[in-house]
């Protein structure tokens, strides 16, 4: 019996040394891949915030491009019938969106929505405009009628994509 004693003499003290070196080295192991994965997210973040911020740059200058204003001037020429323009604006604005889809990619799903929302809108301005324009028109007067309605609405939404886009980013960085 003495023998039994003497063996939990050395087994239990060692025992609890072997547990506590155990805890220490799962403790130690733990933080350590922790660090790691939070040095992994901070590498990713670094890489990944500048591409989202280009893709967000991208989208703005997208919505200045296809804003009325922006669109007439650089699609309007002299000459031109109201059916021309018509036609040149939206295939400028098609062409304008995809060449911006990957960009969908770096952003949120409700800013995504935003900017589709503001293309279509655009789009359904210069459609109405387009239907109550008299049969006979000129690229002139129907560019005068686009740019009179842009003006009717409280806020283009153009711009109000724009800032929404630009909320986004500061909530961002």
């Amino acid at each position: 019996m003495e023998a039994f004693y003497d063996i939990l003499k050395i087994s239990i003290p060692a025992l609890v040394v072997f547990f506590t070196a155990w805890l220490v080295m799962r403790g130690m192991v733990k933080n350590d891949q922790d660090k790691r994965r939070q040095e992994l997210i901070l590498q990713g973040s670094r890489t990944v915030t500048p591409i989202k911020l280009q893709a967000y740059e991208r989208i703005v200058l997208f919505l200045e491009r296809i804003s009325l204003e922006s669109l007439l001037v650089r699609v309007n020429s002299p000459g031109v019938t109201a059916a021309q323009l018509h036609s040149a604006l939206l295939s400028t604005i098609r062409s304008e969106f995809e060449h911006n889809l990957s960009q969908q990619i770096y952003m949120s799903p409700q800013a995504w929505e935003v900017v589709r929302n503001a293309r279509s809108s655009t789009i359904k301005i210069i459609n109405s405009e387009y239907e109550k324009k008299p049969v006979p028109s000129t690229g002139l007067e129907f560019s005068q009628r686009l740019l009179e309605a842009v003006m009717a609405l409280d806020k283009e939404p153009t711009r109000a994509a724009i800032d929404y886009i630009k909320g986004e980013v500061a909530r961002m960085i």
